[in-house]
């Protein structure tokens, strides 16, 4: 008797069926009626699908983001532009860097008066502003590579104001 894992069934990618969304990985999409096309349930994306290639692309955002059905799940296809990823990353760093270093600057050649009340000050403004600007980069980078936890929670806090 031979001992045979029963691995995952793979299945070809068909617009009869239903698949896990690859931008938020909480919905799933469906084909659309009449159409090439999927469509998820929970982030409302609109896919168009080469059933050819097995991949599918987000035909609503302006970001050529494609994946690959590999017969269970997605994977990314999506190639970016080093030249561009590069850029984004040095645009990030600077942005943390440069104001934090300049409030930094200021505390550190006019400092406060030792003894004085509001000496704790500036350590709490540079401290304030590293995190101010860490959290607008990691928000700008998520919605830049759109990660699926945050895609997810964003359409779960669309979901949660639109109850009021």
């Amino acid at each position: 008797m031979s001992s045979q894992k029963a691995g995952p069934r793979t299945r070809s990618l068909d617009f009869g069926d239903r698949y896990t969304c690859p931008v938020c990985r909480h919905g799933e999409i469906t084909g659309l009626a009449l159409m090439d096309a999927f469509a998820c349930n929970f982030c409302r994306h609109i896919f168009t699908a080469n059933l050819a290639d097995q991949s599918v692309q987000v035909a609503d955002s302006v970001q050529p983001m494609t994946w690959r059905w590999t017969g269970w799940n997605w994977q990314s296809a999506y190639q970016t532009d080093p030249n561009l990823t590069a850029f984004v990353w040095l645009v990030a760093v600077v942005l943390v860097v440069l104001p934090t270093g300049i409030v930094w600057l200021s505390s550190y050649t006019f400092p406060p008066l030792p003894g004085s009340p509001w000496a704790w000050f500036p350590v709490v403004w540079v401290s304030i502003t590293f995190t101010a600007h860490l959290l607008m980069v990691a928000w700008l980078l998520a919605e830049h590579y759109q990660f699926p936890p945050y895609v997810s929670s964003k359409v779960r806090m669309r979901h949660f104001l639109n109850r009021f």
